[in-house]
C-alpha cells in the first residue's frame, strides 16, 4: 500500500502481515491495532500525549526487576487483569479473582483444624467451610492453598521479620470436603505507588489501597482449579479496590464471639483461643473441567 493515510493505516497493518500468520495471533493483533488506532482517532491524540505515554512505559520497564513487575501492576490497576480473569471464568461456581504477586510454591501442609496463627500478633480467626461441586456434593481430597498478610499488612516475602511461609499453607479435605484452621485477620494494604502506577493514581485521585483479604487456590481432580480471594464485609476499601478484585459472592463476615465452647472440636489449639475471637464460614463451589 503506497498511500498510507488515516483511513487506510489500520488495513495496511493487516496487509503487511504474512499470510501464514497463526490464525489466533492474527485475530488478536488485528483487533488490538483496530482498537488502538480507533482510540488515537477518537481522542485526537497529540504528539506530547503519546510521548508522555511512551515515557510512562519506559519508566515502568526501568523499575521492573525480579521482585517487582510494574507492567503486571499496570494491568492490575487498569482492571485488565481482573477483566481477563472474569472472561475466562464465567460459570455458576465460586467466583475467581486475581492471583496477585505473593503466591509461593511449596507451602507447608497443615492438617484440617491446624493452627496457622502460631505466634503471630492479632486476634484469633477461625475459618472453616466445605469444598463442594455444583450439585452440593462434598469434594474429597481437594487441595486448598491459603496465603495472607500479617497484622502489619505485609506478606512474609515482603517482611524480613516474618519467617518463610508465615501465614501460608496447603490443606487437603477429607471425605466430608471440610477445611478448617486458625489464623489472624489480614490487613488492608497499599499496592506499590512509588513508580509509574503511583503517578497514575495521583493523576486520577485514586487510592492505592486494597481491602483485607485471604488468598485461596482450590484444586481437585475432574474440577476446574479456582484462584480467588475472600474479602471482609465492612472493609473501607471494598468499593474501591485498587485492582478490582472484589466480587459480591467473595465477601465474608467476621463474626465476633467469646464462646470458647462453640469452637470446632478438631482445632489444634483446642479451646485456647484469644477472646474475643472471630469466626468465618466460607464454602467453595467448583465446576467441572472443560472438555
Amino acid at each position: 500500500m503506497k498511500n498510507v493515510s488515516i483511513d487506510t493505516i489500520t488495513q495496511a497493518f493487516v496487509d503487511y502481515c504474512a499470510d501464514d500468520t497463526d490464525e489466533r495471533t492474527m485475530f488478536v493483533l488485528t483487533k488490538m491495532v483496530e482498537h488502538l488506532h480507533a482510540f488515537a482517532k477518537e481522542t485526537q491524540l497529540t504528539h506530547a500525549e503519546w510521548s508522555r505515554a511512551l515515557k510512562f512505559a519506559t519508566d515502568a520497564g526501568k523499575i521492573t526487576d525480579d521482585e517487582r513487575n510494574e507492567f503486571v501492576l499496570i494491568s492490575d490497576v487498569t482492571g485488565l487483569s481482573s477483566l481477563v480473569d472474569m472472561i475466562g471464568s464465567q460459570h455458576n461456581g465460586t467466583s475467581s479473582s486475581v492471583l496477585g504477586p505473593f503466591h509461593s510454591v511449596g507451602a507447608p501442609e497443615l492438617p484440617v483444624g491446624g493452627d496457622l496463627k502460631q505466634d503471630n500478633d492479632g486476634a484469633t480467626v477461625v475459618i472453616e467451610g466445605f469444598v463442594k461441586d455444583l450439585d452440593g456434593n462434598p469434594v474429597e481430597g481437594a487441595v486448598i492453598e491459603l496465603w495472607q498478610t500479617a497484622e502489619n499488612g505485609l506478606y512474609y516475602s515482603q517482611d524480613g521479620d516474618q519467617g518463610d511461609f508465615n501465614l501460608t499453607c496447603s490443606m487437603k479435605t477429607g471425605a466430608d470436603g471440610r477445611y478448617a484452621m486458625t489464623t489472624v485477620k489480614p490487613a488492608p494494604y497499599m499496592v506499590p505507588d512509588d513508580g509509574p502506577v503511583g503517578e497514575l493514581f495521583r493523576a486520577t485521585g485514586r487510592t492505592p489501597w486494597r481491602p483485607s483479604h485471604l488468598h485461596f487456590i482450590v484444586q481437585a481432580d475432574g474440577l476446574q482449579s479456582l484462584v480467588t480471594e475472600v474479602f471482609a464485609d465492612g472493609d473501607p476499601y471494598l468499593d474501591r479496590d485498587a485492582v478490582f478484585g472484589v466480587r459480591e459472592d467473595l465477601i465474608m463476615n467476621y463474626v465476633e464471639s467469646s464462646d470458647l465452647d462453640a469452637l470446632p472440636d478438631d482445632l489444634e489449639i483446642g479451646r485456647d483461643a484469644t477472646v474475643p475471637y472471630y469466626k468465618v464460614d466460607f464454602d467453595f463451589v467448583l465446576v467441572p473441567e472443560k472438555s
